[in-house]
C-alpha cells in the first residue's frame, strides 16, 4: 500500500525548511508576507496555506516549490534536503 505522507506524519520534505529560512529573511517576513511575494511570482497560495505548509499538513507542488526557493534564495534540493 503507498502512502503520500512521511514517517512523522507530515505532508512534505520542505516545510519546516520553508519556515526556517522565512524567519531568517532580513527584514523579517511573515507568513501573509511570503504568500503575497508567492502572489506576485504568480502562485496562489494564502497565508492559510503556507501556515499549513509550514507545520507539514499541505501538500506542496512541484511549481510551488520553485517559487518558494526562488523567493528564499535557495534551491530546491535544499528545501527538500532535511
Amino acid at each position: 500500500m503507498y502512502k503520500n505522507r512521511n514517517k512523522d506524519g507530515t505532508a512534505n520534505l520542505c516545510g519546516a525548511k520553508v519556515a526556517t529560512l522565512r524567519k531568517e529573511l532580513k527584514p523579517k517576513v511573515s507568513q501573509k508576507a511570503l504568500a503575497d511575494m508567492l502572489q506576485l511570482a504568480g502562485v496562489d497560495l494564502d497565508k492559510n496555506a503556507i501556515q499549513r505548509i509550514e507545520c507539514g499538513k499541505r501538500f506542496v507542488t512541484d511549481i510551488e516549490l520553485k517559487a518558494l526557493a526562488k523567493i528564499l534564495c535557495v534551491s530546491a534540493d535544499e528545501l527538500l534536503n532535511e
